[in-house]
């Protein structure tokens, strides 16, 4: 069993992948919490090694039980995104905030992939062993989010149904 400061140590990523997983600090917190809570009952389960990478998979396993349960796991196609043209961004917490809500826009397997890739700089092989994916499922995934969060962050592309463009 790894030591208390070793898990504790690792709760600051946990955090910071679970708020880009989710989008909301608190579904983040619970989504940690949840975490935390199931990797501390499955301890005899962890073999020494990579403890990061095991708290990952368990947080993935989580959130795709979450999403099971909410109905949320919805894939959309390219089509069905609204087609309102985008202004280009006039600050950086502009683009902040439209990298965040095209992160949320993409279907939650390719974001998953894009931000332990992107994010957590794990590499291709930890990415597929965290989600139980093969390699070639996690570039071909990746390819397509990279591909699609260019889409949505370019501009002409989407704008929240909400937002209307002033002249």
């Amino acid at each position: 069993m790894p030591s208390t400061d070793a898990l504790l140590a690792e709760i600051p990523r946990l955090r910071r992948y679970a708020r880009a997983l989710t989008g909301d600090a608190t579904r983040a917190d619970d989504l940690v919490q949840d975490t935390l809570e199931r990797a501390l009952n499955k301890w005899r389960l962890w073999r020494p090694g990579n403890l990061r990478n095991w708290l990952l998979t368990t947080m993935h396993h989580v959130f795709i039980n979450q999403l099971a349960a909410e109905n949320r796991l919805q894939y959309r196609d390219a089509a069905e995104l609204p087609e309102t043209p985008v202004a280009p961004a006039q600050s950086d917490g502009l683009e902040l905030r439209d990298l965040g809500r095209a992160l949320q826009a993409l279907p939650a397997d390719q974001r998953e992939i894009l931000l332990l890739v992107g994010l957590e700089d794990l590499s291709y092989e930890e990415t597929a062993r965290i989600v139980g994916i093969p390699p070639g499922t996690v570039m071909s995934r990746l390819s397509r989010a990279r591909g699609r969060l260019r889409g949505l962050l370019a501009e002409g592309e989407t704008l929240p149904a909400h937002l209307k463009i002033v002249k």
